[in-house]
């Protein structure tokens, strides 16, 4: 009996650790904690996509406003084709990077750096 309460424990324990890093990493945000980015701390070229996107373009690659499906589940849960994406420049990259802005109905709009692992919703 006591080896299976030691084994329970070292589950149990090993659980926890690898819990952490995956909520920190954002994995299982909400939308109670998604954090707020204001426009004038984005990135330069985040502000031109986001420009452009509240004027209606023109677009500089082909998929920008393509239906974003949030599949990671990191974005409040909204019907399917309500958010779109655009691509937002990165500098030195040789493709379209990993850095997007995606929105409903502007200004419900969201930043990512990081290729949809974690959002910023933007305020203005």
């Amino acid at each position: 009996m006591m080896k299976r309460g030691v084994k329970t424990l070292g589950l149990l324990i090993l659980g926890l650790l690898l819990w952490q890093p995956l909520v920190q990493a954002g994995y299982f945000n909400s939308e109670a904690s998604s954090s707020e980015i204001s426009i004038s701390k984005l990135p330069l070229e985040a502000r031109d996509t986001y420009r452009l996107i509240k004027q209606g373009g023109p677009f500089p690659y082909p998929r920008d406003g393509i239906v974003f499906s949030n599949h990671e589940r990191q974005l409040p849960k909204r019907p399917r084709g309500f958010y779109h994406e655009y691509t937002v420049k990165t500098p030195g990259a040789h493709n379209r990077g990993a850095r997007r802005i995606v929105c409903g109905a502007v200004p419900e709009c969201f930043y990512t750096d990081d290729h949809y692992r974690t959002f910023k919703r933007i305020k203005e």
